[in-house]
């Protein structure tokens, strides 16, 4: 993920995800080619709000 930007939601309590600790939900959608992750059509700053 070096370099990208992609969607994610924060703020929700950890979870207990295989043998690790999640504490964020990075958005993606599953297609025949596997999970693509969702990006912003173009640059905005980190920590900018979903809307």
């Amino acid at each position: 993920l070096i370099g990208k930007q992609v969607l994610g939601v924060v703020n929700f309590p950890p979870r207990q995800i295989a043998d690790f600790r999640s504490e964020v939900l990075v958005l993606g959608a599953y297609s025949k080619q596997g999970v693509v992750l969702i990006q912003p059509e173009q640059p905005v700053e980190k920590g900018d709000k979903l809307g």
